[in-house]
């Protein structure tokens, strides 16, 4: 649509008016947000109150192999030839007495294993005791006391969309920071390929790269929510942390030099729902038909486990625990590690259209 001449005319008016009008102000951020009273954000207000207690763990470990005098290649019938393997982490103080959390195949079969300071000491560290199951190690350095803390928060309350501060020693770059942010919660080990763990990881964008290993994962005012323990090869900027409130309940164990036990049913799972259940059912090429309804079913039942001498079935569906409804594979999984093992537990399922009750005795996932 054209304007008229007088309508280019108010036009004109108001953009000169315009012109001369003060720009509206846009609200402020407030500076306590980003820094305080003396300029420093909270990145580093909160790296300051963690940082002289996050270490450096290297480690050796020497491996026998055969090898091919000719060629060199590793050889069944080769000559064996010993070969040191060297690895790094990170890890921080949890006592002042010299106690450390990390991860577990930070020190895997280390031989030796020693840990550096940040003011540049270098310590001999001693492995008390390994979790492969969720990944947690405790080792205690000898030689120092009255050492820095971390502060240990909550993970519990942490939420989606939270700062996310990891702290470490990735590529061997020593006391460095990444920012980034809770991206999510509950991201089940097997859903990100660890099937060998049992834990749920806080997923965050802050950059998790080799060397991170071992190394916290902070809140916005420094306390520690997570142990830095994996990232995925096929993707940019995801890495995973194993929540604090998970390690605060075994690392007393393991800097006792104890065994963490983990119950175990012995079976292979997917959740299952009415819609997963129906498209399986319209496929003819399908194994078998599923009920269709919420619980967990069973795609494979491992040799001499607790599920196989209770008699559990390929194609069983669970449904309940002790009574408790079982709705998905990860909480069954959360049911299996609050149960105890050869205390007898009892599940229900659904087995050819009727309802069944299997007793089973748990196995420790470790034996």
């Amino acid at each position: 649509m054209k304007l008229s001449r007088l309508g280019y005319s108010i036009a004109a008016i108001f953009l000169t008016i315009a012109t001369f009008l003060p720009l509206p102000v846009l609200a402020a951020v407030p500076v306590a947000a980003i820094a305080d009273n003396n300029g420093s954000s909270f990145v580093t207000t909160a790296v300051d109150r963690v940082g002289a207690a996050v270490v450096r763990i290297d480690t050796e470990r020497t491996i026998t192999r055969r090898m091919d005098p000719f060629f060199g290649d590793e050889s069944m019938t080769g000559l064996p030839q010993q070969q040191l393997l060297r690895g790094q982490g990170s890890g921080f103080i949890i006592d002042r007495d010299g106690i450390i959390l990390t991860n577990a195949h930070v020190v895997d079969r280390a031989d030796k294993v020693t840990v550096i300071l940040k003011d540049g000491r270098s310590l001999e560290g001693k492995v008390q005791g390994v979790d492969p199951v969720t990944d947690l190690a405790v080792v205690k350095i000898s030689g120092a006391k009255n050492l820095p803390i971390a502060q240990l928060g909550n993970s519990d309350i942490v939420k989606v969309g939270d700062w996310a501060i990891a702290v470490g020693n990735p590529f061997g770059l020593d006391n460095t920071v990444t920012l980034g942010i809770i991206s999510t919660l509950k991201r089940a080990s097997a859903s990100v390929g660890m099937t060998d763990k049992r834990l749920d990881f806080i997923q965050t964008d802050a950059a998790i790269n080799p060397g991170n290993s071992g190394g916290p994962l902070l809140d916005a005012q420094g306390r520690v929510i997570g142990i830095n323990t994996a990232i995925r090869a096929d993707a940019m900027g995801i890495g995973f942390a194993i929540p604090i409130n998970k390690a605060k309940t075994i690392s007393t164990q393991l800097a006792r030099g104890e065994k963490v036990v983990h119950p175990y049913l012995g079976v292979q799972m997917v959740t299952l729902t009415p819609a997963i259940a129906a498209e399986n059912n319209q496929d003819p090429n399908a194994l078998f038909q599923i009920p269709e309804i919420n619980g967990v079913l069973v795609v494979k039942v491992l040799p001499n486990t607790a599920a196989s001498i209770a008699g559990m079935r390929r194609g069983d569906a669970i449904l309940e625990v002790n009574g408790e409804a079982i709705r998905d594979a990860n909480q069954l999984q959360d049911v299996m590690e609050n149960s105890l093992v050869s205390k007898q537990i009892q599940v229900r399922i659904l087995r050819d259209g009727k309802n069944q009750l299997v007793k089973v005795i748990p196995k420790d996932l470790n034996s």
